[in-house]
């Protein structure tokens, strides 16, 4: 996979994509991410890449010139299967559509800033707009990692462990169930003696009662979208 990022603070993206998973991504070369500067395409001596929105009002937008330059140089480098543009009234981010993108062999994110982009970039050149929840956050540069780092440990040879992904919180509508390591008794509390047993199909049926609890407590909404019958639920353990 390879994903493209549109940034005015590309600075921003040093730390999140040197570290860990990502970085391991990328050397492995299962996934490679490359950050590009917006003011690169800029023809203004200041490298400006924003102005005053016309009508008045607060704060300053994105023009179009220079994102247009950006994108149109990076379309004849690749092909991409979606233009993302990161803002907070695009879709909500969730597991769903972090699977769906992770079979995504290009990406190409724009990330906003200011009051956002001329609208003509979003009606030109985005292909599917995103947002992480319902907050503003200063640019969409943190936001970008968050769906970056979503998207590239679901891909196969990332992770050390490939079955790891599959059990995560969201992946079957449910959140994870508790998870112990050693030592088994730590003072006066024990892990649940199921999980010593070595019966996997017992253990199994526990994480499955304890993630369901654990939904039911926590994030009932998430049982309410998929139906919230036992049938329902028994079909998700299968």
């Amino acid at each position: 996979m390879h994903i493209d990022i549109i940034s005015v603070v590309p600075g921003l993206l040093e730390g999140p994509f040197s570290h860990s998973i990502l970085k391991r991504a990328e050397e492995k070369g299962i996934a490679t991410i490359r950050v590009i500067n917006l003011r690169d395409y800029s023809t203004s001596k200041q490298k400006q890449v924003d102005d005053y929105a016309f009508g008045g009002g607060a704060g300053m937008v994105m023009m179009i010139e220079p994102i247009a330059r950006c994108i149109e140089a990076l379309q004849k480098e690749r092909t991409y299967d979606e233009i993302i543009y990161m803002t907070p009234d695009g879709e909500t981010f969730d597991q769903s559509m972090a699977n769906m993108l992770s079979l995504s062999q290009n990406l190409l994110i724009l990330c906003g800033h200011y009051k956002g982009v001329d609208e003509r970039v979003r009606e030109r050149y985005i292909t599917k707009e995103i947002s992480i929840g319902d907050f503003v956050l200063s640019g969409g540069e943190l936001a970008a990692a968050v769906v970056a780092d979503a998207i590239i440990r679901l891909i196969p040879g990332v992770l050390n462990d490939e079955s790891s992904a599959l059990t995560d919180s969201f992946q079957d509508g449910l959140l994870a169930p508790p998870v112990y390591t050693r030592p088994a008794e730590y003072e006066g509390m024990k892990v649940p003696e199921i999980l010593l047993s070595g019966h996997e199909a017992k253990i199994d049926d526990w994480r499955f009662e304890a993630s369901v609890r654990r939904t039911r407590e926590r994030r009932p909404d998430l049982l309410s979208k998929q139906g919230s019958g036992k049938g329902d639920l028994e079909s998700n353990k299968k």
